[in-house]
C-alpha cells in the first residue's frame, strides 16, 4: 500500500509518499483554503503513485473528522470531503498526534509540540490518544498562554524555559510517562531538554502518516526516507 503524507502547517504544506526520497512542500498561511490546499497537494505530487493518504490537520480532529476550523489558515475546513476530493481514502488526524505516532518508540509516550500553541498527544502501546493540554487552566490564562509563541513573545525565553520545564515536569508526574518527546518549531530555542525528555523532529510527521496505514511499528525503508526528506537529499 503506497500512502501519500499531507502535513499542514500554519506556514508550508509539506508532502512525502511511498517510494519516494525528498519531501516537497508548498507555503500555506492565513488567506489558504481547503481546496486550494488540495489543488496544490494534487500539483505537486503529480507523477507520484498513492493508494491512500493521511492528512496531520493543525487543529482538533475528532474521530476522523475536523471538528474546529484552524487558527492560521482560512475557514471552510469542517466537513470537507477529502475522500472525494482525493479520490482515495483518507485519514485524518491533529498534526501533533501525527508527529507522535512517528516519534513513538515503546511504552507510553508524552509528545508536546512547541509552536505557535501547543500541540499534544499521547501514544500508548502504539495506539494515539490525541489531547487538548494546552487549554488546561494555567495562572491567569491557559497553558499555551504562558509556553506557546505568545508565551515566548511575552516573557523572553529565560521566563519561557522556566514555563516549559514546569509544565513538562507537571504533566510526567500526572501521566506516568515512560517517555517525552519534545517537538515544534521552538523546541530548538530550549537551551537543553528538561530531565526525562528527548528532542523530537517534524520530519516525524511523515513517519506518523505511514504508521496510520502500516501500524505503529512501521520501519526499514519507510524510516530510512522519512531520515533522507529531512534534508531533502
Amino acid at each position: 500500500m503506497k500512502v501519500l503524507v499531507i502535513d499542514i502547517g500554519g506556514t508550508h504544506v509539506k508532502i512525502l509518499a511511498t517510494g519516494q526520497s525528498a519531501r516537497r512542500e508548498f507555503e500555506s498561511g492565513p488567506t489558504l483554503t481547503v481546496r486550494q490546499m488540495v489543488a496544490g497537494v494534487k500539483r505537486l505530487a503529480k507523477g507520484w503513485d498513492y493508494d491512500v493518504v493521511s492528512i496531520g490537520y493543525p487543529g482538533l480532529v475528532l474521530k476522523g473528522r475536523i471538528a474546529t476550523e484552524p487558527h492560521n489558515l482560512a475557514p471552510g475546513w469542517v466537513g470537507f470531503d477529502f475522500e472525494k476530493a482525493f479520490g482515495r481514502p483518507v485519514k485524518v488526524v491533529n498534526d501533533a498526534a501525527m508527529q507522535a505516532l512517528g516519534s513513538y518508540r515503546k511504552g507510553t509516550m508524552l509528545f508536546l509540540g512547541l509552536g505557535t500553541g501547543l500541540g499534544s498527544a499521547l501514544v500508548v502501546d502504539g495506539h494515539v490518544v490525541p489531547m487538548e493540554l494546552a487549554h488546561l487552566s494555567y495562572k491567569k490564562g491557559e497553558i499555551e498562554d504562558y509556553v506557546g509563541l505568545r508565551g515566548l513573545e511575552r516573557f523572553g525565553k529565560k521566563k519561557w524555559r522556566e514555563h516549559v520545564e514546569f509544565m513538562v515536569e507537571r504533566f510526567s508526574a500526572a501521566l506516568h510517562v515512560d517517555d517525552i518527546v519534545i517537538g515544534g518549531g521552538n523546541a530548538k530555542k530550549l537551551k537543553q531538554m528538561p530531565p526525562g525528555c528527548r528532542a523530537g523532529d517534524n520530519a516525524n510527521a511523515f513517519l506518523g502518516g505511514f504508521r496510520l496505514w502500516h501500524g505503529a511499528q512501521a520501519a526499514g525503508p519507510v524510516e530510512r526516507r522519512v531520515r533522507r526528506a529531512k534534508t531533502g537529499k
